[in-house]
């Protein structure tokens, strides 16, 4: 491939991807097409087809380009060493990020279509979720290590006991999602997380 060609298909995948976000935030999921993204992004709908295998793997791609920090950059939570801090502020940006209308609509739509494509469900464990549950049992390994958590503790339950709440709360529309509900998720969960001391 040269280089003008790869710059033009470079170019056609990201007008493809911003096409597909800002169609979603004009007629919803229910409304977007494959036919409309391509007629917004200039393209055939046939070259659509040849990158993604439905509409929810174009919206994927586009949400990941939209989140993307550091391309190419493995995610990292912040490690101060002080762990409830540090939770706590992951947790109200995780708030603040749902709580975004330019997410909102699109997290929702990839939810469903998760758990309906199981193809798109293995693409999002690969590329999103699974680094970022690494990046969160990462910084729990290293308050392990500091004594701030119990030694035997299950890393991989306690990043579904912190973050769970928010992201159930959140996809139910069970209650208020507030920088004060991560703060009590946070407080609660580590007072059943610390290791007990001697006379407790």
């Amino acid at each position: 491939m040269t280089p003008n060609t790869a710059r033009r298909r470079e170019a056609s995948r990201r007008a493809i991807l911003t096409a597909a976000f800002e169609l979603m935030q004009e007629v919803g999921y229910a409304k977007l097409s494959i036919e409309g993204i391509a007629a917004r992004a200039g393209v055939g709908k046939q070259t659509i087809y040849r990158w993604w295998p439905s509409k929810g793997a174009v919206l994927f791609d586009a949400f990941l380009v939209l989140s993307e920090g550091n391309e190419g950059e493995p995610p990292t939570l912040p490690d101060t060493g002080d762990l409830e801090a540090d939770l706590t502020a992951v947790l109200r940006a995780t708030v603040d990020e749902l709580n975004d209308p330019r997410y909102e609509q699109p997290m929702r739509a990839l939810a469903t279509e998760i758990a309906h494509d199981p193809e798109l469900a293995a693409a999002y464990a690969e590329r999103l979720d699974g680094p970022l549950k690494e990046a969160k049992r990462q910084r729990l390994r290293s308050a392990q290590q500091a004594g701030q958590l119990a030694e035997d503790l299950d890393l991989d339950v306690a990043v579904e006991l912190i973050w769970g709440p928010l992201l159930n709360r959140w996809l139910q529309r069970s209650g208020p999602l507030t920088p004060d509900y991560a703060d009590r998720v946070v407080a609660t969960a580590l007072n059943g997380l610390r290791p007990r001391r001697s006379g407790d």
